[in-house]
């Protein structure tokens, strides 16, 4: 069934600006996309495969077109790459040595030889390895060497019955006591942050 109105589409005159709705197969936007992505202006890509601009952009949305460029190069350091790399190379190689340290000084504790000349920083670590690893009197045994060098720092590690604090406590509180030595070595001078650590 047709209905017949007797009007011609011609009698409602030309759309806005006097164009029809622009309808482009999918060869024109892969064109487009290569266009684009190769780093054609979309201005230009609009004009050249005569799309829409704003078509364009809902294009590179929906499916995601991305142009290949290069990162930026990092910025030069102010003193120069070759201080800079000096300087980087200096530090890891201080981390490298302090990690080595440890990993003898794990090793040592480990072993079962008592933990002497140690960092103060790496005490509840080593002491908790040494407990879990060795057993209940070895960890006893370490309270008692503690407690009869007089050492200033026992209560930071183990509580009034010997028993060894929580790693996290054992570091907090030792940053605590030894708070100025780790600023000085962090090279912060007086004053300077003071609520750090």
């Amino acid at each position: 069934m047709s209905w017949d109105t007797g009007w011609d589409a011609s009698d409602f005159g030309a759309p806005p600006g006097g164009r029809g709705q622009k309808v482009r197969d999918g060869d024109t936007w892969r064109q487009v996309r290569r266009a684009w992505e190769g780093g054609e202006t979309a201005q230009s890509c609009a004009r050249r495969f005569d799309v829409g601009l704003d078509n364009l952009w809902r294009r590179r949305a929906k499916e995601n077109w991305s142009r290949d460029r290069p990162d930026d190069p990092a910025p030069e350091p102010a003193i120069g790459w070759d201080r800079h790399a000096a300087q980087l190379l200096d530090a890891w190689e201080d981390r490298l040595d302090e990690v080595r340290e440890l990993a003898l000084h794990l090793a040592d504790t480990l072993a079962g030889r008592p933990i002497e000349n140690v960092n103060a920083w790496h005490l509840g670590f080593l002491f908790h390895q040494r407990a879990e690893r060795l057993g209940s009197e070895t960890a006893a045994e370490d309270h008692e060497r503690a407690r009869e060098r007089g050492d200033d720092w026992i209560d930071d590690v183990w509580d009034a019955e010997g028993r060894l604090r929580p790693p996290a406590t054992i570091d907090r509180a030792l940053m605590r006591r030894f708070r100025d030595d780790w600023r000085t070595a962090q090279g912060l001078p007086e004053g300077a942050a003071p609520d750090v650590p």
